[in-house]
């Protein structure tokens, strides 16, 4: 009579070669692949459908060993359940609980690794990086991302949050982006304890409440006149630089990394690609004849892409240079950023033209939503005028108080 159960030995699983299928019985097969390969199988129906289920090669699992898993396998079905389902539930369960065990610091890797594509510029990563480093990885570095609750969160932000309000502000927000990017990756559940509204904002004290706002130290509009003429009285790529920043209102950074292919001078046309601009929009700038004067006398010495070359090959001017000239224009201890200040306060207290005008010249993003979503266009031709008046007003010493007229809107 013919054995129904151990049929295979384990010289016929050593010696057999031809591919195929070798019963052992109870659902217990050798399979052997065209390539040589040998695995144990067992094979089922479950409503209605043959499966067959992977126990392990061979080279691994001994005859033996392979009949004691079919056995177990076996008596999953007899209880009804599918050996398959039954091997990926655990399978999930192993990963659910690896899961548990990522850190704060692989999930804060994890985060700039998804997000860093859309920062403007690789300063803000650092940024990033060496806030953590300071402030959260001591504390919550190496703790598993599901077990960080609000205590731990404020363990890191309560010795700063005083003493460097706008960096501890910065810090949190990062704390709640890896928690919420965990939440998302299913590496932890729940709410977000890092979260401000409704949560931190009873245990800790209101920005505004704790330190004032440092703004950018910014030129008085009335000293523009003399700013710009001793500038002028520089003829290094610097001094170019920080009067171009002043006739457009830029950046620095916008600035300094501008290319010859965004200049349009015929046009009168600067184009600043998104990928730039701190708000991820292409920006057009009109610029001034005077703005242009600058570009002309670029291009007389150009020996680079970049429209303000710096000393090294392949490279723009150094962020420092603008900022020490500046300094040394004004006589004072002003900020390149501040200029910008500078424009805005004159549009606004030596001219009529609207304030969405002035606010797009400067590249602000519009911050009502509604507002937003009407306003399609980006107010060029009227930025145009507003710019050659601010140029005309930098080339002289300004004592009058005349307001700067414009032409009657429709």
């Amino acid at each position: 009579m013919t054995r129904s159960l151990n049929r295979l030995t384990s010289l016929k699983v050593a010696r057999t070669k031809t591919p195929g299928m070798y019963a052992d019985g109870g659902g217990l097969y050798l399979r052997i692949a065209e390539g040589g390969s040998k695995q144990w199988i067992f094979r089922y129906v479950t409503n209605g459908r043959l499966r067959d289920m992977g126990i392990g090669p061979v080279h691994t699992l001994t005859l033996a060993e392979a009949r004691e898993r079919a056995t177990e396998a076996r008596k999953l079905r007899v209880d009804g359940i599918d050996p398959i389902a039954q091997k990926r539930a655990r399978k999930a369960a192993l990963a659910a609980a690896d899961a548990k065990a990522m850190t704060f610091r692989q999930c804060a890797e994890g985060f700039i690794r998804d997000n860093e594509a859309e920062w403007s510029n690789a300063k803000h990563r650092q940024e990033w990086e060496t806030s953590l480093v300071k402030h959260v990885y001591p504390t919550l570095g190496s703790l598993p991302v599901a077990a960080i609750d609000t205590p731990l969160v404020l363990r890191c932000l309560k010795p700063i949050w005083t003493m460097i309000p706008e960096t501890a502000s910065r810090v949190r927000g990062r704390i709640e982006n890896v928690l919420g990017w965990a939440t998302v990756h299913y590496y932890r559940s729940g709410d977000n304890p890092a979260r401000w509204n409704g949560l931190l904002e009873h245990a800790l004290p209101a920005r505004s409440k704790v330190a004032k706002v440092e703004h950018h130290a910014a030129l008085p509009y009335v000293q523009v006149g003399d700013f710009v003429a001793k500038l002028r009285q520089n003829t290094s790529t610097g001094a170019r630089a920080v009067e171009f920043i002043v006739l457009t209102a830029a950046r620095l950074g916008e600035t300094i990394n501008a290319t010859w292919d965004e200049i349009d001078l015929a046009s009168r046309l600067w184009i600043v690609p998104a990928t730039r601009m701190k708000g991820g929009r292409e920006h057009r700038v009109p610029l001034s004849e005077a703005a242009i004067v600058v570009l002309k006398q670029m291009v007389a010495i150009r020996h680079s892409d970049y429209v303000f070359p710096g000393s090294r090959a392949g490279r723009p001017v150094s962020e420092n240079t603008p900022v020490r000239l500046a300094k040394e224009a004004a006589g004072a201890n002003i900020t390149v950023h501040g200029l910008r200040s500078t424009f805005r306060d004159w549009a606004s207290e030596r001219t009529n033209f609207p304030r969405e005008v002035a606010e797009m010249a400067l590249a602000h993003a519009v911050p009502n939503a509604v507002e937003a979503a009407y306003r399609r266009g980006d107010l060029f031709e009227k930025r145009r005028k507003l710019m050659d008046a601010w140029a005309e007003f930098c080339a002289r010493p300004t004592t009058s108080g005349d307001v700067v007229p414009i032409s009657a809107r429709r």
